[in-house]
């Protein structure tokens, strides 16, 4: 499989002045566009859909932006998603989380499971954790505002 590349993919839909609502970094961030597009990979069977962020950079464009497939955006979604349920509670444990069992869920996806757990491999996890979860809370109403907006979507969508 080809190494996916910023200049492969083909802008269909875009958000320009992506800098003005880039959560704690508007007005000051180097994301300038959000785009949904595709990369082409021989027939039309093989076409992905894909997500951009592009940056303000005078350097090589596919240094500093980076394609991703849309299941991947959803994949992500899903994974802030169950982060942020786990999260609601986790104030629970000493450390965040259960150390017994780091493991928080295993979604159905594609007959295999998308594993959300607790980097165990991370030597400074407990720490590490506080820090998220102070991240969590102060973004709080950017997460909020865009997950209401989300859900009014989905709903509209029929899901």
């Amino acid at each position: 499989m080809n190494k996916m590349t910023a200049s492969n993919h083909k802008p269909i839909i875009i958000s320009e002045n992506y800098d003005r609502v880039d959560g704690r970094l508007a007005r000051s961030a180097d994301a300038q566009s959000l785009s949904l597009g595709v990369i082409q990979k021989g027939s039309l069977r093989s076409a992905m859909v894909t997500a951009k962020v592009s940056t303000n950079t005078e350097e090589n464009e596919s240094a500093q932006s980076q394609v991703l497939p849309l299941h991947r955006v959803l994949d992500l979604s899903i994974l802030i998603c169950r982060t942020l349920t786990h999260f609601r509670d986790a104030y629970r444990y000493e450390h965040f989380y259960d150390p017994e069992k780091p493991v928080l869920d295993r979604i159905g996806l594609q007959g295999a499971a998308l594993n959300v757990a607790v980097c165990t491999d991370n030597e400074n996890i407990h720490e590490d954790m506080k820090r998220f979860s102070q991240a969590l809370i102060n973004d709080d109403e950017l997460i909020g505002e865009r997950l209401r907006t989300l859900s009014r979507l989905l709903e509209e969508m029929g899901y």
